[in-house]
């Protein structure tokens, strides 16, 4: 199945693709070659998985893209209070190539435009240009995972046409900004804009930002945690130029982009987005790229002054029908049957508000698990609210699994109109939409339904007296002595058989056939059932251990038949044969423990 993340970057880019405004870097003689067409998108999440669509493969060159990461190396390597003597912080409102230096001090104002990254590249550690150089290789290849190459006809085009650059740099000489030899600095500054990358590779340089500066595939720590913050403030009040107000307001990311034709934006413990589309506007900016990352913002509620929160944090505990089985209590080969392949019935716990990044991350678990389930129980009782494109998602792979046979179903909604009215707009007039239960219990007794499909016949059958687990170990005479001192009563479907707070009355029930739901009151009022019971099983046993007064509730769901016992009767027969209520006491002894610890593997399995 593909993942929806995937399907959406699809769709984004297939609309995308049209779209021919903006013009190929022409000041690069090299940058004209490029495909004005290619159109590349990828995403990377916190745990290393990249989605990718396009030309996301083709390779190009870095460009500005470059200047955060060597800014960052920089700062890990001079401190930043050293590197704030050479390199401001604020934004210029300028041109990318604008000479934009501090009126007394010469030094640059911020390291995003060409004069700061010049003087940038000229700070790293390294006795000579060469050793810098290799810093710069060596770190590039950290954020990206892999090793890199330069292209060197950029870089000889660069290089060979880049005389304002040439001025900048003997003019950061002449303020004492560069300190060694200026045209070497340059060489370098024009190497590392001439470093080849992918789309993809860029998506995951900017999860590495995203991710507190480590790689999250590699995992190896390509910028120490204290400067992460420092590179992410400038590039999002410095990474778009002259455009980074407007961008800031619009899209709200921090990014940078590259008259390569690249665009990153970062969401710190989110995402790492890249976009590669050569067409770049006045301001050099890429046009498709721009688009793509305000509608990726708007979609994925991205913007950085919107809460954000860790995407793994949307999903909570998961655990089995085998954990927390419905409170039916079934007999004979269904027991055994529930018992062998509760397993396959998945509960995932929801949690807060869903957005697409929470969305995607327990898409991916659910079809990680896919293969070992029958039933997905979604359950919403912490769910605060449910984004539309979010929504769509959890949509789409409810329709894929439900196809496969898998169904997902949602629980504990509570009729809160803020989570089911985004999931029936996604699935629209056509299609019955999501399943809901009222709680978890009813949600997997329906689950539970269905695995006893596997068996052929699931209408169950009357079961015999000689049958129930409270009568266990009787000999056929205790059986036949017991019976001749009961009765049976008849109830139909809807009947209330006992009433919570009303007097005890002394009978037992033994169900022979149809079935019953237990129900405790609750003191918002409605009530909750704590057990649903069918042919083999009782009810009203607690009367044997003097309990006087009903606590719960019994409901016939279908026609029911039982063999009643009366306490006084049980007593009566205990006179002529003790064996009898002894044996009994004991199977409700043991009764009483399985239910209790069915009670503490719930409380386990929703702690």
């Amino acid at each position: 199945m593909q993942a929806p993340i995937a399907a959406y970057l699809q769709a984004l880019h297939a609309q995308l693709a049209g779209a021919n405004a903006g013009e190929l870097a022409s000041y690069i003689p090299e940058l004209t070659k490029a495909n004005p067409d290619w159109l590349g998108i990828s995403i990377v999440t916190m745990d290393g998985v990249a989605y990718s669509v396009g030309d996301a493969e083709q390779l190009f060159t870095i460009q500005s893209i470059s200047k955060p990461f060597v800014y960052g190396m920089a700062l890990a390597d001079r401190g930043q209070q050293a590197m704030s003597e050479k390199v401001g912080v604020e934004p210029s409102g300028d041109a990318f190539n604008s000479i934009s230096l501090h009126p007394q001090t010469g030094a640059p104002l911020n390291p995003m435009i060409n004069a700061g990254a010049i003087a940038t590249t000229s700070l790293l550690a390294g006795r000579t240009t060469e050793a810098q150089w290799q810093r710069i290789e060596s770190s590039i290849a950290t954020f990206v995972g892999h090793p890199v190459t330069v292209d060197e006809s950029v870089y000889q085009s660069e290089s060979s046409t880049g005389h304002r650059n040439r001025a900048i740099a003997w003019m950061l000489k002449n303020f004492g900004i560069i300190e060694g030899e200026p045209m070497a600095s340059l060489e370098n500054y024009f190497r590392q804009c001439a470093i080849e990358v992918s789309c993809r590779d860029l998506a995951y340089m900017a999860a590495t930002l995203a991710n507190g500066g480590v790689n999250p595939l590699t995992g190896q720590r390509a910028l120490p945690a204290e400067h992460v913050g420092q590179v992410l403030s400038v590039m999002a009040t410095c990474g778009m130029y002259d455009f980074a107000g407007s961008w800031l307001y619009e899209v709200g990311m921090p990014a940078k982009s590259g008259v390569g034709g690249g665009v990153i934006a970062v969401i710190p413990g989110r995402f790492g987005i890249a976009i590669f589309s050569p067409r770049l506007d006045a301001k050099g900016n890429s046009v498709r790229g721009i688009e793509a990352c305000r509608r990726i913002s708007r979609d994925f509620g991205l913007h950085m002054f919107q809460q954000v929160r860790d995407p793994r944090q949307a999903l909570g505990r998961v655990y089995t029908g085998a954990d927390a089985a419905s409170r039916r209590k079934p007999v004979g080969p269904a027991r055994a049957h529930l018992q062998a392949h509760a397993h396959r019935i998945k509960y995932l716990s929801l949690h807060g508000m869903l957005a697409v990044d929470g969305v995607e991350y327990i898409v991916r678990r659910m079809l990680g698990m896919a293969a070992d389930t029958d039933c997905f129980i979604l359950d919403m009782n912490q769910v605060t609210g449910v984004a539309d494109s979010a929504a769509l998602m959890l949509h789409q792979v409810r329709r894929t699994l439900q196809i496969e046979g898998k169904p997902v179903v949602c629980s504990r909604v509570h009729r809160r109109a803020a989570i089911l009215q985004p999931l029936a707009r996604a699935s629209g007039a056509q299609d019955r939409g999501f399943l809901v239960f009222e709680d978890n219990d009813l949600a997997v007794e329906w689950c539970e339904n269905r695995l006893l499909q596997g068996m052929g016949s699931t209408e169950e059958v009357a079961v015999p007296l000689a049958d129930s687990p409270l009568l266990a170990g009787y000999s056929p005479e205790m059986l036949k002595l017991m019976d001749s001192h009961m009765s049976t009563e008849l109830f139909g479907a809807g009947d209330t058989i006992l009433k919570a707070g009303e007097a005890g009355d002394g009978r037992v029930f033994f169900i022979e056939s149809g079935r019953v739901s237990v129900l405790v009151p609750l003191d918002e009022g409605g009530h909750q059932r704590i057990a649903s019971l069918g042919p083999g099983m009782e009810f009203g046993e607690m009367t044997l251990l003097g309990q006087t007064q009903r606590t719960a509730s019994v409901v016939a769901d279908s026609d029911v038949r039982c063999r009643v016992l009366h306490v006084n009767d049980l007593e009566a027969l205990a006179q002529q044969m003790p064996e009898i209520k002894i044996r009994l006491l004991e199977n409700l002894a043991r009764d009483l423990a399985v239910k209790l610890r069915g009670a503490t593997q719930w409380i386990a399995a929703l702690a």
